[in-house]
């Protein structure tokens, strides 16, 4: 297991190495002048040379790279074109933003994704079998942005249940340690504010849960009915084993690495792929901030920005290989 972790470790190597390269390249792939292209049509030759000047446009393409990474070894992102505040400082709230939004509707995924996999393919060609694959194939289908209006709708704006924008109240705002407001409501022992922040997670959680919730759903459903026509199950049943025991303890833990698969990409979706979410329930999440970098031109936001959904997808694939001989022992590297 450590010798293949090694492996796995060095193998990051070139993978992040290819990342640099590419987010690094997208500045130069832009067609003209990319500092014409960031002022925009109207910019000054003084401007743009200022701007060439700023993000090192007018030295050599090697040179500039090996700077760029000298930076990202530091821990220095660059600085926004339109705040002209340091990337880093302004990243690291809404990665927190995001990541505390996609964990929740993993949460939410996983929970009832797994569970109603197991209860169609335990009760297949049943009722509940039937209902459950047409909710799936629903939740697959339905696109996010309309079902994250729907929850605005109702819960929101007829019922009047829950918030329908926001981290939290502007009138209460956190006091951040972590920016993680779940965390940081438990570390300030504040109860209400520990509310009011999860109720702020209900509707996102849910609308960028759906899809994964329907995926894992279909998949667990799947690999139960191979595993649950084995033989060693029949074995277990034949011992008088109860069906619960049999369901959860065997067939489950030999049927959970292609999920396992599943929740690792799905969660490496969520992290890059919430914008729309995040948009329409005004969260200040990374998406979010890329996606307003787009509209500003502002190109060293967007570099960064990809560059660390990238790594974070890298990371979370290399811990579900990681993951996989934990929790099936046969499985040998």
């Amino acid at each position: 297991m450590l010798a293949y972790t090694s492996r796995r470790l060095l193998m990051l190597v070139p993978v992040l190495f290819g990342m640099t390269v590419i987010t690094f390249s997208i500045i130069h792939l832009i067609p003209g002048n990319p500092a014409q292209t960031i002022l925009g049509e109207t910019a000054t030759e003084e401007a743009i040379s200022n701007l060439e000047e700023t993000m090192g446009l007018n030295r050599n393409y090697f040179i500039q790279y090996t700077a760029y990474v000298g930076d990202l070894l530091q821990g220095d992102l660059g600085t926004s074109l339109r705040t002209k505040a340091s990337i880093t400082s302004e990243i690291g709230p809404r990665l927190a933003a995001t990541m505390e939004l996609t964990f929740f509707a993993m949460i939410f995924a996983v929970f009832i994704g797994i569970n109603a996999g197991i209860i169609s393919a335990w009760k297949q060609n049943s009722w509940f079998d039937f209902l459950a694959m047409v909710f799936a194939l629903v939740g697959v289908s339905m696109p996010v942005f309309w079902l994250a209006l729907m929850e605005q709708w109702l819960f929101a704006q007829e019922l009047g249940w829950l918030p329908a924008y926001g981290r939290q109240e502007s009138r209460n705002p956190i006091d951040p340690i972590t920016h993680f407001y779940v965390i940081d409501s438990i570390l300030h022992m504040d109860m209400k504010q520990l509310i009011t922040t999860l109720k702020h997670l209900v509707l996102p959680s849910i609308a960028l849960g759906t899809i994964p919730m329907a995926i894992i759903a279909r998949m667990t459903r799947s690999s139960m009915l191979e595993v649950m026509k084995s033989d060693y199950v029949r074995t277990i049943r034949a011992k008088g084993s109860g069906q619960f025991l049999v369901i959860y303890k065997h067939a489950l833990k030999n049927s959970i690495i292609p999920v396992l698969t599943v929740i690792g990409l799905q969660v490496g979706v969520l992290l890059g792929g919430a914008i729309l979410t995040e948009t329409i329930f005004s969260w200040p999440g990374i998406g979010r901030y890329v996606y307003e970098a787009i509209n500003y031109r502002d190109y060293p936001v967007i570099q960064s920005g990809i560059l660390v959904i990238a790594f974070l997808f890298v990371i979370i694939n290399l811990v579900v290989d990681l993951l996989y001989a934990f929790i099936d022992p046969r499985i040998k590297y």
